[in-house]
């Protein structure tokens, strides 16, 4: 597919993306991989979809929980351990079943939760938490992330539903992502060397879009900067609920 006849325009087209995702992840913090894997995958194979966003989500959240510095990322660490511990050890579990599952489920198993999220959050029916909502609470949303993140590569709307029911501040939001997605991403790429998803094939297209996704996130960055917590949080939930959408769409049509 990537050396065809269409081989110029299929790049075209992924490279956008990426650049677009990696825009979207600098302004409200994630979406890299929702973005990623709803695009690609309508020109591609899910496998080949989810290879391809490996790389750039793990370089792009490594930077984005480090860009305050490594002491407030350690606190982020600390505080949201169990979160981490529980998203980890499923995330690791869930990717060695990517290759059995159809592409219809794993587009219906992003797209459901995203859009049900999302969608309840602007018509004014968000979730609140309290500023300490237990362990068992905290490992049952890690469970639920790491459970999408390993057969996705995608467990931001868990984390954000988390992070948003907490009116977590922005920068600290953004942070707070960074550090989870960003030791998720190590791992997803760890599991999927040992799934087959990650290969010899697969690799140098996603070293490929790890230079439009930085430059992306950069802009983003700075775009971040300049608003206030009312517009991230309401942008935050456009982009949950558009990605969403896409899904579920293509999660029907592959049937």
């Amino acid at each position: 597919m990537l050396s065809g006849p269409d081989a110029a325009l299929i790049w075209m087209f992924a490279l956008s993306v990426t650049l677009i995702a990696g825009l979207v992840k600098g302004i409200v913090g994630f979406a890299l991989p929702t973005v990623m894997i709803s695009g690609l995958g309508s020109v591609m194979a899910p496998e080949l979809a989810l290879a391809g966003l490996i790389l750039p989500t793990a370089i792009a959240n490594i930077w984005q929980a480090l860009r305050q510095g490594v002491g407030p990322a350690w606190q982020s660490v600390r505080r949201f351990r169990v979160f981490l511990v529980a998203g980890s050890v499923m995330l690791v579990l869930a990717a060695q079943l990517v290759p059995l599952l159809s592409s219809s489920v794993l587009y219906l198993l992003i797209g459901v939760p995203v859009t049900l999220y999302a969608g309840a959050t602007l018509m004014g029916r968000s979730l609140r938490l309290p500023p300490n909502p237990g362990k068992r609470v905290e490992a049952g949303i890690g469970i639920l992330a790491g459970t999408m993140g390993g057969l996705t590569g995608v467990w931001g709307p868990p984390t954000v539903a988390m992070l948003t029911a907490l009116d977590t501040e922005k920068r600290e939001q953004v942070r707070v992502q960074g550090v989870i997605y960003g030791s998720g991403a190590i791992l997803l790429a760890a599991a999927h060397l040992g799934s087959g998803v990650l290969r010899a094939e697969t690799l140098p297209f996603s070293l490929a879009m790890v230079p439009p996704a930085v430059l992306g996130i950069w802009v983003g960055f700075a775009i971040q900067d300049r608003i206030d917590q009312r517009m991230f949080r309401k942008a935050t939930l456009i982009v949950l609920l558009i990605a969403g959408v896409n899904l579920l769409r293509r999660g029907v049509l592959a049937i």
